[in-house]
């Protein structure tokens, strides 16, 4: 009676070359969400995003551009340059601005909704891919509280949602 252990290890040889040969040819995912080609895309330039809102905070358009930046360099390999990036964001903070969003049983406001609006433009050359885009964010806090008082912790909230929106929109396929 013949052994079947030879026939086990030519099997499992196979296998795994057939794995490996295999595993050659997948595709490559990051776990970021990005689908940049970094050997075509190896530069960002993102412009200053000014604040041109009617009304706004003066820490706002500096936490803004601060974050934005850092969204793409901590997710991405890309380097940050200062111009004739392979891709390019540019924009302004087009709208900042409160609005009454529930009444209690009294009739007065019980909720403000706070809303952060930006306006962006996108430019990849080597894709001839442009668009522009308006993106916006926003949050609520009780009517018994000042704005001052809430300030900082809502629009960072709102700062980290907007720079999710444009890194999804420019370098994700989400």
């Amino acid at each position: 009676m013949k052994s079947a252990r030879p026939y086990i290890c030519l099997i499992a040889a196979c296998f795994g070359i057939l794995t490996m040969l295999t595993a050659c040819y997948l595709p490559k995912y990051s776990f970021t969400g990005t689908s940049i080609d970094y050997e075509q895309i190896k530069t960002i330039q993102i412009d200053k995003i000014v604040n041109r809102a009617p009304y706004g905070w003066a820490p706002m358009e500096a936490m803004f551009n601060t974050k934005l930046q850092d969204k793409y360099v901590n997710q991405t390999r890309l380097q940050l340059v200062k111009r004739n990036g392979d891709l390019h964001v540019a924009g302004e903070i087009t709208a900042y601005d409160q609005y009454n969003k529930g009444v209690s049983s009294e009739g007065y406001s019980a909720q403000v909704q706070l809303k952060l609006t930006v306006n962006i433009r996108f430019e990849n050359p080597k894709k001839n891919t442009q668009w522009e885009r308006q993106f916006t964010a926003t949050t609520q806090y009780n009517s018994t509280q000042q704005l001052s008082a809430v300030q900082e912790r809502l629009v960072t909230e709102m700062i980290e949602d907007l720079t999710d929106q444009i890194f999804n929109a420019t370098v994700s396929d989400w």
